[in-house]
């Protein structure tokens, strides 16, 4: 039997493939990692929406195994052909990957990517959390993988994608191209007018210095009056992206574009994701995190992309592009992932 083609251990003496299911659930971030590592596998998977009522919220040593706090119509999709593989992230999808385990009574590999906490834990045939969250004095279970930063979708091959397609629509602004990646406050930090006003002059005089321009996204999280500070900020050449704008059939979301496009990168270091998703593109990438902006695990993962070489912090008097660009290998723990899966399933799933 060959194992290259991993699911010949998942089900045997058959030629299916394997079925996947991904679930998501209201947090676009952790619906992302998990996409991107389904994604990476290269295979067909099925998208299971999990929604939650307000029992959800309710601590996982009490939903257990158990669909508490799952809506009704979330429930009702969880049925028959059970999967050979279930990929989630984020603690609340923990409790309903273990009860579809258990419910179908087959054999079933559960991927999780972060902690899920130690409750359970063992019933995870992998889980994947990044270097920067939850240090055990204890140490990691024998099932854990450490990773750097978050899994996300931009691939090399989707990246390649979105620069063919926005390249036309950026082509009459000059490179190089300084793409600014925006978002704002979080539940444990603000984000206040006068950051997106620094960060926008810094990176306006980065691509004056260059004599390039700016690409600028915005995300949900950044302000009405933060995207008018950053706007009044930039004189340079540029595009800008301000959240929401497709809704009102203004704009289409370029973020794919300006991180395929971007011959420097700046990122706030509010967001892991953003991080992570920056690092994808090999060019040079800057985080702009003042101390008083991110939480420890931002400033954590700060420095272990900075120790790696993926990223420099964006201080001080903006560098000269030719003097200080460096590039990096792409960052996609995703791939990782999906490469630990493939061993896994490959071995038998144990």
């Amino acid at each position: 039997m060959d194992c290259r083609a991993w699911w010949c251990m998942v089900r045997p003496m058959t030629n299916t493939r394997p079925l996947i299911w991904v679930l998501t659930d209201d947090r676009p971030g952790n619906a992302g990692q998990a996409l991107g590592v389904a994604e990476a596998l290269n295979q067909p998977f099925v998208q299971k929406n999990i929604r939650y009522s307000s029992l959800g919220k309710l601590p996982n040593i009490v939903r257990g195994s158990t669909l508490i706090g799952v809506t009704d119509d979330s429930v009702a999709a969880l049925v028959a052909p059970w999967p050979d593989l279930v990929i989630a992230a984020g603690r609340r999808t923990a409790p309903v990957a273990r009860w579809i385990k258990r419910t179908a009574g087959q054999n079933v590999a559960l991927v999780q990517i972060m902690n899920p906490g130690r409750v359970g834990a063992a019933d995870f045939d992998l889980i994947a959390i990044p270097r920067h969250d939850c240090d055990r004095p204890d140490g990691d279970l024998p099932n854990v993988v450490r990773i750097t930063g978050a899994p996300h979708r931009y691939s090399n091959a989707k990246l390649e994608r979105e620069a063919a397609a926005w390249a036309p629509r950026v082509k009459d602004l000059p490179r190089p191209y300084v793409s600014l990646f925006v978002g704002g406050a979080t539940h444990q930090r603000p984000f206040p007018v006068a950051l997106a006003k620094d960060v926008g002059a810094r990176v306006n005089a980065l691509a004056k210095e260059l004599g390039g321009s700016v690409l600028l996204s915005t995300s949900r999280r950044t302000g009405v009056e933060s995207e008018v500070a950053l706007l009044a900020a930039l004189d340079a050449p540029h595009r800008a992206y301000l959240w929401g704008q497709e809704k009102d059939g203004a704009a289409e979301n370029p973020y794919g574009g300006f991180l395929a496009l971007a011959d420097v990168v700046v990122v706030t270091g509010d967001s892991v994701s953003m991080c992570s998703e920056a690092c994808a593109n090999p060019a040079s990438v800057y985080i702009y995190a003042p101390p008083d902006m991110v939480a420890p695990k931002h400033a954590r993962l700060h420095r272990d992309l900075f120790e790696r070489g993926l990223a420099k912090p964006f201080t001080g008097t903006p560098p000269l592009f030719g003097h200080e660009a460096f590039t990096h290998a792409p960052l996609n723990a995703a791939g990782d992932i999906a490469t630990r899966i493939e061993g896994l399933l490959a071995a038998g799933g144990k």
